[in-house]
């Protein structure tokens, strides 16, 4: 069972040592970097998403982290947010954990946050991304360069 756990500097680490970039959706837009595990690094990343305006997970398996979902730009006037799931490597794809972390996000949005909306966007390449998006309720708004943008309203 998946379970969204605040993003601590611990579970951060344990996370993006087992991680591998997806080399398939990056490589043709010149953003594809092998990862390199390297503890300042991933100090940096964590130091970076803490704010008022965002909140990061851990995507939880048995205790243990295979991805991180971000609730980020928290607009607390407009009661929006933006949405954003990254899965460890391959061994956590394609087997509805991340479908259910984003259903779990988006009711911590609605349900904690008192958030209307929640956008999310993915590159183009990332049919599995879409696939998930369009699989938990997020409705297709437009593709804009490498993009293709979204969005889920509270009902």
């Amino acid at each position: 069972m998946i379970t969204l756990e605040i993003m601590t500097r611990e579970l951060c680490h344990e996370l993006y040592k087992e991680w591998t970039n997806d080399e398939s959706i990056y490589m043709d837009m010149n953003l594809f970097k092998t990862f390199v595990y390297n503890e300042e690094a991933v100090d940096r990343y964590f130091d970076s998403k803490q704010s008022s305006s965002r909140i990061l997970f851990a995507v939880m398996l048995e205790g243990k982290p295979i991805g991180e979902v971000q609730l980020k730009e928290i607009d607390n006037i407009k009661k929006e947010c933006t949405l954003s799931i990254h899965m460890q490597n391959d061994e956590a794809k394609d087997k509805g954990y991340g479908t259910e972390a984003e259903k779990l996000a988006i009711k911590y949005a609605f349900e904690e946050l008192g958030m209307n909306a929640v956008n999310a966007d993915t590159v183009l390449k990332n049919t599995r991304s879409q696939h998930v998006m369009e699989k938990v309720g997020f409705k297709f708004l437009r593709e804009e360069g490498d993009f293709r943008y979204y969005k889920i309203e509270k009902k």
